[in-house]
């Protein structure tokens, strides 16, 4: 079998009245079998880019997934290890994955060890403008039998946050926990836009609602930072969406300032990198949870992913309704909690080329959010 073709498939997607655009990444044979990933980080630049790659790849074998990466990554001295090149390499190696579990007839977890469970945990949201709203919208995942959210209660811009803003980002916390019980996760989202004192205080306030995590409450740029917010506050802290190969995790992973990881497969790499890394993870006893707010195929990746790893511990994402209107083959759906294994050989899904043809990539498309659904990341106003 030869690659014939290797190119992107740009498409939009309107969230929550925000258009948001996306990255998938398409690789087609000599011998019919056609192979979906995705690649999506925000810049137009990583569609380029798949596309400049995808040139070296026609004519090679696809079941050579490990070396087309090494080529991949090793192709420009200067480019090495950056989110745009690490975003495309993983959409072309998801979607090598892709056809090679359907030339062997097979779901790709069975490619990479086998499943180790059935079904896998994941949680929703509980975000919100107001601590009104932050109930309202825990309810609403609640109600459908989830038993873990994540929020992100911090409306201040920049790295220092100013005295209202840290009231309302605990009220918020107060009152979700109040009306959910004991009994249901919560996790406390940062984006990396607290300073290390402030990350601190907040996180000794936090610890009496018993967070399940503290996700980036530092920029990630800093490894050492983050290790004095975990040395002083007693909440597991998880840190990795703005990390992006093996070697910016053996860095990370020495210091013991994590309990959990958050690689994103659509730009860390891939299935097999992250498989690594979270390797890398088991042997220093820390959790992988994906990080996954991207399109359908980010989730369906990742689930192949959580099947057989042992250190897996919750699924982000995978909850959007329009993930289904955007592929073809059944989406998997959750179900008290859990959202099954995909089904159908390779990926189990394929892109709707007649769902992209109707929802063009938008030139006002961003991936800022909106407050009250995720707080601005590191926008700051300057008087």
């Amino acid at each position: 079998m030869k690659i014939t073709s290797v190119k992107s498939v740009t498409a939009s997607n309107v969230t929550k009245g925000v258009p948001r655009n996306y990255v998938f990444v398409k690789i087609e044979t000599d011998e019919g079998i056609t192979g979906w990933g995705e690649s999506t980080l925000g810049p137009l630049a990583v569609a380029t880019l798949v596309d400049e790659f995808g040139a070296l790849l026609v004519g090679e074998d696809p079941a050579q997934i490990e070396k087309h990466w090494q080529t991949l990554y090793y192709y420009q001295h200067s480019l090495r290890g950056g989110a745009i090149q690490m975003s495309a390499i993983s959409g072309i190696e998801i979607a090598l994955w892709d056809i090679k579990g359907q030339a062997l007839g097979v779901p790709i977890y069975e490619l990479l060890g086998g499943k180790i469970r059935d079904q896998l945990w994941c949680y929703g949201r509980w975000d919100g403008l107001t601590p009104d709203d932050a109930v309202e919208r825990a309810e609403e995942f609640t109600s459908q039998g989830i038993t873990a959210l994540k929020g992100d209660p911090f409306e201040h811009h920049g790295l220092f946050i100013d005295r209202e803003s840290e009231k309302l980002a605990l009220e918020k916390m107060r009152r979700v926990r109040e009306h959910v019980g004991d009994d249901v996760e919560l996790i406390v989202e940062v984006h990396g836009r607290l300073s290390t004192s402030d990350a601190i205080r907040l996180g000794l306030a936090f610890e009496e609602y018993r967070p399940f995590m503290y996700e980036e409450p530092v920029p990630p740029e800093n490894l050492e930072a983050l290790k004095k917010v975990s040395d002083s506050i007693n909440i597991p802290i998880a840190t990795g969406e703005r990390l992006y190969t093996k070697w910016d995790y053996a860095e990370l992973f020495p210091l013991q300032a994590v309990a959990l990881i958050q690689p994103d497969i659509v730009q860390a790499g891939g299935m097999m990198e992250l498989k690594k890394i979270a390797a890398m993870a088991e042997a220093h006893y820390v959790g992988f949870q994906p990080h996954n707010p991207y399109g359908p195929i980010c989730t369906v990746a990742s689930l192949h992913l959580d099947a057989c790893t042992p250190n897996f511990l919750i699924q982000e994402g995978g909850l959007d309704s329009w993930y289904q209107d955007a592929v073809i083959g059944d989406f998997p759906r959750q179900k008290n909690g859990y959202l099954p294994l995909p089904e159908g050989t390779g990926l189990g899904i394929a892109i709707d080329e007649d769902w992209v043809a109707h929802n063009p990539w938008n030139e006002d498309g961003v991936w800022t959010f909106t407050p009250g659904a995720i707080a601005p990341r590191q926008q700051i106003a300057w008087p």
